[in-house]
């Protein structure tokens, strides 16, 4: 855990914080950041050690991480269908990695506090008129007006209810006995009868259930830990205003705690060893991300690992690297190589999203199924020949049946995307394609049934 004596939730204010907001009212952001403060967190210090822990866990090969969830939410998705459905997803590919790899799952949502995307300008133009990017629901809103794109800091109270109620429905529907592996068909999308992964992920389901019933008729007893799970959430922390309103400190624990969510990253825009983001997550104690780039020198990677855990502690960091199909061999060794003469335990994480992303002719930004697939195997070898252990997979994904994102086992074409592209920041992969994904991985690291 950080142990930073002087280090306060407002430290990074004395550094240079890059994808912020120009709010126009100081006074106004200032009384909403009180507001913010005075607020219920959205997750505890219990639950944010238990998660450090299962990253501990993963660290050592003794679990896998999946994360998953939208590019950026909106307030207007804040509904109990969406949310359901991304759960659902989510379920899915957990019950076929637990299954095919052997090992516990941690499953963590990017959910409950996604409203904020860094963009590359910070102003957009159409038909002659100029005005602020939009820079996710937490600060603006995508309508291309002057009075929709003006930052608005009240919006970030908009977004924390949200998050509590996202967070609360999750909460409730485990509690209730949603994610029970005695009944996985309760995850079912509406798409398993027709799917082309249909049969072989029925065998799986009904796989699981005969030994779950097995176990429970040898020992007389109900089988432990099946009629629950744990779900933790994550973000990017990227607007900091927002982030310094919700870190606090809290009774017998040592330091601070950011109580938006369990588990912050920071974006490859904003890992500067000497910017804000930095600066802010080093004091805080719940475990972190980073997203690792091609661009990352050496000096930089193992710069970041003794700044941000400089006291090598087990599950506190996790380099998330993304770096596209075509460089996983030749960047990816150099990054590992680094990380192991500084002597740092990190968990490694693979995002085959966001190093793949192109324009099609039609002019939609999407993801070619193949690409996404491709860096993620290529990152598993990569791992196991230079001695080291890819724990983790990060995708932005959807429960909804979006055409987003080019081929998968319904071989979508450029002429699809246009049928139902529903994202307003980045492609996502639908649940047939998340799915699909889960099943490449276990194939060949693993066995599914």
């Amino acid at each position: 855990m950080p142990n930073n004596s002087a280090w306060r939730p407002a430290s990074w204010r004395n550094f240079t914080a890059l994808q912020q907001p120009n709010y126009p009212d100081a006074g106004a952001l200032a009384a909403v950041q009180a507001e913010l403060s005075q607020l219920p967190p959205l997750v505890t210090s219990a639950e944010i050690l238990s998660l450090k822990q299962r990253i501990a866990d993963a660290q050592e090969g003794r679990s896998f991480l999946l994360q998953g969830g939208d590019c950026a939410e909106s307030f207007a998705d804040c509904e109990s269908g969406l949310i359901s459905n991304r759960l659902k997803v989510l379920l899915q590919m957990s019950l076929v990695l637990v299954h095919g790899l052997r090992k516990p799952v941690v499953r963590v949502g990017r959910f409950a506090g996604q409203y904020a995307k860094p963009r590359s300008a910070d102003l957009e133009s159409k038909d002659g008129i100029t005005l602020p990017s939009y820079r996710g629901d937490f600060i603006n809103a995508p309508e291309f007006t002057e009075s929709a794109r003006l930052p608005d800091p009240r919006r970030m109270v908009k977004g924390h209810a949200r998050s509590a109620m996202t967070m609360n429905f999750v909460r409730a529907l485990i509690d209730g006995g949603f994610a029970d592996l005695h009944h996985p068909e309760y995850w079912n999308l509406g798409w398993v009868t027709q799917s082309p992964q249909a049969e072989q992920y029925n065998k799986l389901v009904q796989s699981v259930g005969d030994a779950i019933r097995f176990m429970e008729t040898i020992s007389g007893e109900p089988a432990h830990n099946v009629n629950r799970t744990d779900f933790y959430t994550s973000h990017e922390a990227l607007l900091l205003p927002y982030e310094e309103a919700l870190t606090r400190q809290v009774p017998r624990q040592d330091g601070w705690f950011n109580l938006s969510t369990h588990f912050p990253w920071i974006g490859m825009r904003t890992a500067q060893l000497d910017g804000a983001h930095v600066a802010y997550f080093r004091g805080i104690a719940n475990p972190v991300g980073v997203k690792i780039s091609a661009g990352v020198t050496d000096a930089q990677i193992a710069g970041l690992c003794e700044t941000l855990n400089p006291e090598n502690e087990p599950g506190r960091l996790t380099l998330i690297h993304r770096l596209g199909a075509g460089n996983v061999e030749k960047e990816l060794p150099r990054l590992i190589r680094a990380v192991k003469s500084s002597g740092a335990r990190v968990l490694w994480v693979c995002d085959p999203m966001h190093g793949n992303t192109e324009s099609t002719s039609n002019g939609y930004k999407t993801r070619r199924f193949d690409n996404i697939k491709a860096e993620l195997e290529r990152s598993f070898d990569v791992h196991a020949a230079e001695g080291s252990h890819l724990g983790g997979v990060h995708l932005e994904l959807t429960g909804e049946n979006v055409t987003e994102c080019l081929g998968g086992a319904r071989d979508l074409i450029e002429a699809d995307l246009e049928r139902a592209y529903l994202s307003s920041v980045d492609p996502r992969l639908n649940y047939e394609q998340s799915l699909e994904i889960a099943m490449s991985i276990v194939h060949k690291h693993g066995r599914l049934y």
